[in-house]
């Protein structure tokens, strides 16, 4: 199992900079944004798609400093009411799948998506309650009329060109949990699965290692992230855990993405790891900063340590004493 680490907090620093950093911290994947949220400082998509010599430099660069690419990143909305900004996003994931197919890179992370709750709506409407019942019809709206067809031209689009599409759970977004992931799954193909990562599972009480069994069972964990949440009792109990207090005013949040080890602790990690292990998964933990608390350079750095601990290096051996 590789430590690896998205490396949009090191966009500042040249590619050739980020890897040569990352190497030298013990870090074995890097996972490219390419377009979206992500942005794409190394990666420019539309500058590589296509090109055989800048391919050919991005893997010299790689193999100069022991790393691989565990995915490209390309987190937006393609199922937006607007359509400028559907088309746009639509455009960068298509894009990136074929990107990730001449980079021999086996994966695509990205969010899924979230409409309008109808067809005559501006903006898109994240529904979380069945009533009063118009809620309803709307998520209805949103999953028959507008996801599962684009998400089935999207899985086709994935199998043509032998790429997992992998959908990180995130609020916000229609798929933000595992039963929405997994019925995704389900109406489209194999090639649909999860970025895996826990930050947006811890706040909403859900058990991460119950998620990782349910869907490992489905064989639908395609690349995970590590990335840490601390719920801070004392907010949460005065306004829940649904909060828009801003990121940045953060005694006053309920929750915070934290560095791995500042929300959960060692043996919560390792249990994670041991828990992806047994349901097959055995790639990647690519690390995503986002703790407004420390800088990205000591953030990644005592997440790589942490996780060093915790990863298995070996494969198992025989289990003599169960014969």
């Amino acid at each position: 199992m590789d430590i690896g680490v998205l490396t949009v907090p090191l966009g500042g620093q040249s590619r050739e900079e980020a890897f040569s950093y990352l190497s030298d911290i013990g870090v074995g994947a890097v996972e490219l944004g390419c377009g979206g949220a992500p942005g794409d400082d190394h990666l420019p998509r539309e500058e590589y798609l296509g090109d055989e010599e800048a391919q050919s430099e991005l893997r010299d660069q790689l193999d100069e400093h022991d790393l691989r690419i565990s995915a490209l990143a390309t987190h937006n909305n393609p199922i937006h009411p607007d359509d400028g900004h559907a088309n746009e996003a639509d455009t960068e994931l298509r894009e990136a799948i074929e990107l990730a197919d001449e980079l021999d890179v086996g994966v695509v992370t990205c969010f899924s998506g979230l409409p309008a709750g109808g067809p005559n709506d501006e903006v898109p409407n994240w529904i979380t309650a069945p009533w009063p019942t118009e809620h309803a019809d709307a998520h209805e709206y949103q999953w028959e009329e507008v996801a599962i067809p684009y998400w089935r031209e999207i899985a086709e689009h994935a199998a043509d060109h032998g790429v997992d599409v992998a959908i990180e759970m995130h609020p916000n977004m229609l798929v933000y949990e595992p039963h929405g992931l997994a019925r995704l799954r389900e109406e489209t193909n194999e090639r649909i699965g999860a970025n895996f990562d826990p930050s947006h599972l811890y706040w909403q009480g859900i058990s991460i290692t119950d998620a990782i069994r349910y869907l490992g069972e489905r064989d639908a964990i395609h690349h995970v992230h590590a990335k840490d949440t601390k719920v801070y009792e004392a907010q949460a109990r005065e306004k829940g855990v649904l909060d828009t207090t801003p990121y940045t005013d953060e005694p006053e949040r309920s929750w915070l993405f934290r560095s791995i080890g500042y929300g959960h602790g060692e043996s919560h990690w390792k249990d994670v790891v041991s828990t992806l292990r047994m349901v097959g998964y055995d790639d990647v933990l690519s690390i995503e900063h986002e703790d407004s608390l420390t800088s990205a350079n000591e953030g990644l750095e005592k997440a790589v340590d942490l996780l060093e601990r915790a990863v298995f290096e070996t494969t198992p051996g025989e289990a003599y004493w169960a014969e």
